[in-house]
């Protein structure tokens, strides 16, 4: 026998001696002390010590030791920067030190007796993919320890691996209660979750709020006793339990729709690549529209069971916080964010180690971390360009959503396509589609065609079609400004060496983004590399589908328009994230159990025509009095921020008024979707919304772009009519929108205001919030509206007529606008019968959840996705006749 072998054979722990162990202990934490002791002995070490990572996943907790006291099992806490064993964690990876008091991450622990020990050795303790502790031995003589030993020492951590998961699961270091409030925070699930959410709130409702609604941060700053203590308080301990339950149950269901219709992508999901994602206001890696819907897309399909990861960049600023100057005007500020307050960890490979991934370029190489979130039943992988070996640009390229100039951008979108690709490789990831959620991740489909070749040793041109059938493309710009485009020589020294690995020429790779092949002159279109690699591609509403197919006609030549291969799958909201806790309620009561599972199905709806009508109204009014109150506390917060005056401060504690219709509109504040659309007859305006017996009053919020002058122009209008005397009270301007201040927003008003210059707004999908929760939309008919309005859903501007000339197209839609408030909204909305109940509006209420509550929601969005798509890029379609050619 080899003296490997012996050594193997001496060290190493089998099954059946931990299942021994086990079965003299009877308890994890018995058989974790039980195993520690013969891994010491086995090594002839002096100490043997097991640390296991704790739910806030910084710091280990001494868990049971041979060696070191006694007295500091469950009481020796260090963070994951501190000391060696620290070290093993953040790096997950063994660190073997030969003298400690050399190293410089050595940190002496006077309580556990460290003093008299010298050497130290350190592997992770990883189960099913996941960090779970550390194991450790010392010695009091100097050692070097051999690779030999360092191996054996890992495979005893695996087969310890089990126990020390076991013991964080069965809660025998930490509080129950602890375990189970990390447990829920770790996993996204918990911000659709109402009963979740309200157990955070509970805690402390007024640190909840200022660290925006961050169950990372509220726990990190919360002792065990004290959380103990307001857990007895408010009695607690039932809400949570319950919680954890159903998080379990919910995680574990394998009867969900995506087992029953998409079996065969569980051996190999769908790959959904985005810029951003907007799933919480507490991670900021989202700026608007785009990541909100990327976000509504990943919940719905772990609602609906169907094998999805996402894939973007973690920006380590996140978009930019919005403050408005005391003349109104923009002003921006980023940001850092603290990634131990973050619900992720490491993303860990198939060698069981951190995921990195690295993409050569011709000046050099950009390296990137992977991070992982749990949304639900789905993985998000989230990659992050700081890291040590980048250059100082190349470190800040994760650092801000969308800023930089076209180089920046470039390397930004080459991070996310190539290395996100690379990413699940390393995680044992096969994706069998690749859905790119618009152009900024098309470089992933070079990547995946070089890894087929790779793999099936074909040329580029046999690789090309058997990746593309495989491809989902999804366009959100109907605006040819609005697609990134770069040229040659960005192009060649990004894609150079992926170029050099296809094996294709600089002009060839080139013609692969360009309207026209042979137009040396022209750049290169992410928007065009997309359409022209993916067998399926989609526009998100159906008048956007019109315009798409009328702009890339080009792209087809010999087709007609109508030929054209984009079709539509129009934009929905995710109803649990977006559906105010009252309302849910409300439709637990009439739609039937379980209804939410089943909210892309039109029948689900109908049971809200038996709703009381007082019933319904009054709910609406509750969310609308918390709106009102919302907007009054950040009006005061804005204002005392600028040092105003304390008169004008305490004015704006009582601007609105919750009689008063209240239209709201909140986007992004670009200036074809006509924020100040509205003050084009500023007389009009005043009267309106002074008129003592029918008043009106308005709520806005939005983000220009910081590199956008006329749409900070517009905001500022706005903004300035909170110091009008004559609009005072009546207009509020929230500041720095994001998830939460969208949330209040959608839930509460009674009118949605949305007037883009048709047809330049792809879909839209804030006015589907509002319809969940009781809200009539008043829009342009564009994007969703188009295709949703059936003239007792809510108000149209318009007929949808447009005009070539630009000035006369916004005058008539601004006199629309005015006359549908003066004859349609306002009389509606104010005519009461005697119970002073407004019978009418609260039919169109009614008419509006039946009708549209179905149709635009992201279960169907996302069941469309994976019937039309997904399904038959990955080869699960039963049948196809549809007649070639």
């Amino acid at each position: 026998m080899q003296t490997s072998e012996l050594i193997r054979c001496s060290y190493v722990l089998t099954l059946e001696e931990i299942g021994n162990l086990a079965a003299e202990g009877g308890k994890p934490a018995e058989t974790l002390m039980n195993v520690v002791a013969l891994i010491g002995k086995r090594f002839k070490t002096e100490v043997c010590s097991a640390y296991l990572l704790e739910p806030d996943r910084t710091n280990l907790i001494l868990a049971a030791t041979v060696g070191l006291r006694p007295s500091c099992v469950g009481t020796l806490r260090m963070a994951l920067s501190e000391g060696l064993a620290g070290l093993v964690a953040e790096q997950v990876q063994p660190v073997a030190v030969e003298q400690v008091k050399n190293h410089p991450r050595f940190k002496y622990f006077s309580e556990a007796g460290e003093e008299a020990y010298q050497s130290f050795l350190g592997v992770p303790l990883i189960e099913g993919g996941v960090l779970q502790g550390v194991l450790v031995v010392q010695t009091v003589d100097a050692r070097v320890f051999d690779d030999e030993e360092v191996k054996m020492l890992s495979e005893a951590a695996t087969q310890l691996a089990p126990v020390v998961s076991e013991a964080r699961t069965l809660d025998r270091f930490v509080a129950p209660l602890q375990e189970r409030l990390w447990s829920l925070g770790r996993n996204l699930w918990w911000s659709w979750d109402n009963d979740s959410t309200s157990i955070f709130h509970d805690l402390d409702p007024q640190r909840w709020r200022q660290l925006n609604h961050n169950p990372i941060s509220l726990l990190s700053e919360i002792p065990l006793a004290i959380l103990e203590r307001r857990a007895q308080e408010l009695v607690l301990h039932s809400r949570v339990n319950y919680a954890f339950r159903r998080k379990r149950e919910y995680l574990d269901a394998d009867r969900t729709w995506g087992a029953r219709h998409a079996g065969v992508l569980r051996p190999r999901p769908v790959a959904y690549f985005s810029a951003e994602f907007g799933l919480h206001e507490s991670l900021p890696v989202y700026s608007g529209g785009l990541g909100v819907l990327a976000g509504d897309h990943i919940k719905s399909a772990s609602d609906l069971g169907l094998p999805l990861v996402g894939i973007g960049l973690f920006y380590g600023q996140g978009y930019f916080r919005q403050r408005l100057d005391k003349n109104g005007w923009q002003q921006e500020e980023y940001l850092q964010t603290d990634v131990s307050q973050m619900p992720m960890e490491p993303a860990i490979g198939v060698k069981g180690e951190p995921v990195t991934v690295q993409i050569e370029t011709r000046n050099g190489a950009i390296r990137a971390k992977v991070w992982r979130l749990k949304v639900g039943r789905c993985a998000l992988l989230l990659l992050d360009s700081n890291v040590e070996g980048n250059a100082p640009e190349d470190r800040e390229l994760t650092s801000r959503l969308y800023g930089g100039d076209s180089r920046f951008r470039i390397r930004q979108e080459l991070l996310l396509g190539v290395g996100g690709f690379r990413a699940l490789k390393a995680m044992g990831i096969t994706p069998s589609v690749l859905h790119l959620n618009e152009g900024h991740s098309g470089f992933a489909v070079l990547e995946a065609i070089r890894s087929r070749m790779e793999e099936e040793g074909l040329d580029f041109n046999t690789a090309v079609p058997r990746v593309s059938r495989e491809v989902v493309f999804t366009t959100h710009t109907p605006v040819p400004a609005g697609h990134d485009r770069f040229d040659a020589g960005l192009i060649e020294e990004h894609l150079g060496p992926l170029r050099d690995s296809l094996g294709i020429s600089h002009d060839w790779l080139m013609s692969l983004g360009r309207e026209n092949p042979n137009n040396c002159n022209e750049n290169f279109c992410m928007t065009v590399l997309g359409l022209k690699l993916a067998r399926r591609a989609n526009a998100v509403s159906a008048l956007h589908g019109e315009v798409s197919r009328a702009m890339w006609t080009c792209l087809f030549p010999g087709r007609s328009e109508e030929a054209v291969p984009i079709r539509h799958i129009t934009n929905g909201v995710h109803v649990p994230t977006w559906l105010a806790p009252q309302m849910f309620r409300l439709y637990d009561r009439h739609l039937g159990t379980g209804w939410a599972e089943h909210s892309g199905e039109p029948q689900i709806w109908e049971g809200i025509e038996s709703v009381d009508d007082a019933e319904l109204w009054e709910t609406h009014l509750s969310l609308k009095t918390r709106l009102i109150d919302f907007a009054r506390l950040r009006a005061v917060e804005q204002a005392e921020r600028r040092g105003e005056p304390v008169k004008y401060v305490q004015s704006l504690s009582k601007v609105l008024s919750p009689d008063a219709l209240t239209i709201g509109f909140a986007r992004r504040f670009a200036t074809y979707k006509r924020a100040n659309l509205i003050l084009a007859d500023i007389e009009m305006l005043a009267s309106m919304v002074n008129d003592p017996k029918r008043p009106v009053q308005f709520v806005f919020a939005g983000k220009a772009h910081p590199h956008d002058t006329p749409g900070k122009q517009v905001l500022q209008q706005i903004a300035e009519l909170m110091r009008n005397k004559r609009f005072a009270n009546k207009f509020v301007f929230i500041e720095d929108y994001d998830i939460n201040v969208g949330r209040h927003l959608v839930q509460g008003v009674d009118v949605w205001l949305n007037n883009p210059r048709r047809p330049l707004e792809a879909s839209g999908t804030s006015g589907q919030k509002v319809v969940l929760n009781g809200g009539l939309n008043l829009s342009i008919l564009d994007g969703w509206w188009a295709e949703a309005y059936d003239g007792l859903n809510g108000f149209a501007i318009g007929t949808g007529r447009t005009h070539t000339n630009m000035d006369v197209h916004d005058r008539r839609d601004g006199e629309n606008l005015y006359r549908v408030l003066r004859e349609e909204v306002i009389p509606l909305f104010y005519h009461r019968d005697r119970d002073g109940l407004p019978r009418g509006w609260i039919k169109r209420m009614k008419r509006t959840i039946r009708t549209l509550g179905w149709r635009f929601n992201a279960n169907r969005m996302v069941m469309d996705y994976t019937t039309k798509c997904y399904i038959p890029a990955a080869g699960g379609a039963s049948s196809d006749m549809r007649a070639a050619g």
